[in-house]
């Protein structure tokens, strides 16, 4: 969608920070940064870097006020919770220079709908950044949070994916067209077409080689998009002539 001067608008960049030890030992597959990258793109989101840390606040408070500085927002996954290791608020409170408090929206909907008593509940479940939009948990208990477009969700895959359908709709983009050709050359071969797409139409190109090259060429603009597709077909054997 152009905007009022014929202008392709830029699309909202976003970067991705999955926090857990279990993440960099392997004992966990990290599919929610790959699941958070799909969903965004799809709303025409740009995912820019992921990063993957341990449950230690400086690294979190670091590595999230960085990633604020270069992204329009931060999605933050993992340790949150009451117990020792979960410190990712701790580490985003830093990150935003405030403090911790416990959220009294958060301690009335696990006691009103979630069926805690205030009593049953530690302390350190209900602490959010100060000053910190409160998320529901559809899923699960430990709420998430959002402040200065830092977004906080759980770890758990199906409480993350719950808890991020309630702000969806806080992420959008221009669409962004793909095509792909499939390509019979090695991708070696193919470098200076695939070079010469690059240079010459406002799109981003990737090959991916496997049994064939995959080349997939995306961007705002689906003219642009497919005119680069229909060039690369017409400069390249296909997967389609090799069977022939």
């Amino acid at each position: 969608m152009a905007g009022d001067d014929g202008a392709v608008p830029r699309p909202m960049a976003v970067e991705l920070v999955s926090v857990g030890d279990e993440l960099l030992t392997g004992e966990v597959v990290n599919t929610n940064a790959s699941w958070l990258a799909t969903e965004l793109y799809a709303q025409g989101v740009q995912t820019r870097r992921v990063a993957t840390i341990p449950d230690a606040i400086d690294t979190i408070a670091g590595t999230v006020r960085r990633a604020r500085s270069r992204a329009d927002a931060v999605l933050v996954t993992g340790g949150i919770g009451p117990t020792r290791d979960d410190v990712t608020m701790a580490g985003v409170a830093r990150a935003c220079g405030v403090a911790l408090e416990e959220h009294a929206g958060a301690e009335r909907w696990l006691t009103e709908e979630g069926g805690y008593r205030a009593t049953d509940l530690d302390p350190d479940t209900t602490a959010l950044p100060a000053g910190a939009r409160f998320l529901r948990n559809p899923a699960g208990v430990a709420p998430g949070a959002v402040i200065e477009g830092i977004y906080v969700f759980p770890g758990v895959p199906r409480e993350l994916k719950a808890m991020f359908e309630l702000v969806r709709g806080e992420f959008s983009g221009p669409e962004q067209a793909t095509m792909t050709v499939e390509c019979a050359e090695p991708e070696s071969a193919l470098l200076d077409r695939l070079a010469y797409v690059d240079d010459t139409y406002p799109v981003s190109v990737g090959s991916y080689p496997g049994d064939s090259v995959r080349v997939v060429i995306r961007g705002p603009d689906p003219t642009a998009v497919e005119d680069a597709a229909t060039w690369l077909r017409e400069h390249a054997e296909l997967v389609d002539q090799r069977k022939r």
